[in-house]
């Protein structure tokens, strides 16, 4: 096998136990030693692959949200061709919330990326840009469906894209049992029917 190969399957494999310790143990056990031995791994030979602790976080964090483009792709496939708008965004929106393992795992460790953003200026740069790139994904999409008649012409893109990222803000609720996962799934569903409204949604 290529060494290419076998260094990006390392790096995941690492990424992956990172994960493990953010969600079992929470961001403050987050020590590059921890993550070796959640690895099986001595710390020389993860520092091998990651120089630093951000390093490291940075790679994690990037996967993970590759692992949750590939779920919204997947799910995409699922709706079949040309799927409503209203779909679509209900689909990206639902991936972003801790509903199931693998968006649990990849939501508390974006949480634990963006504490380390608040105190590394270039943890935060990369973290702003993934964060820019993801809200100018679903702007666009709004933008579309304003285009194509599914929502009125008179609701502005940027506003209705920032009150749509803001249903994420259920993360915690969900986390720390506030509500259930179906409760953020209604005011989903509820907003989204508001947004789209009976005449937008037969255009």
């Amino acid at each position: 096998m290529p060494k290419q190969v076998d260094h990006r399957e390392r790096r995941e494999a690492i990424a992956r136990a990172l994960w493990r310790v953010v969600e079992r143990r929470g961001v403050s056990h987050l020590t590059m030693r921890v993550v070796a031995q959640e690895a099986g791994i001595s710390l020389g030979q993860l520092q091998h692959y990651f120089a630093s602790r951000a390093s490291m976080l940075s790679f994690a964090m990037d996967f993970a949200s590759e692992r949750t483009s590939l779920r919204v792709e997947q799910g995409l496939k699922e709706l079949g061709d040309r799927p409503h708008p209203r779909d679509v965004l209900r689909l990206t929106l639902a991936e972003m919330l801790p509903l199931h393992a693998d968006a649990r795992a990849t939501s508390r460790m974006s949480a634990a990326y963006v504490l380390e953003a608040l105190h590394d200026e270039a943890v935060h740069e990369q973290a702003r840009r993934g964060l820019v790139r993801g809200r100018a994904l679903v702007e666009q999409l709004v933008r579309q469906a304003v285009a194509d008649g599914h929502i009125d012409s008179d609701r502005d893109p940027a506003t209705e894209t920032n009150l749509l990222l803001a249903l994420t803000g259920f993360t915690p609720l969900i986390e720390l049992d506030v509500i259930g996962p179906q409760d953020a799934l209604t005011a989903i569903d509820l907003h989204l029917d508001r947004l789209f409204g009976e005449n937008a949604r037969n255009a």
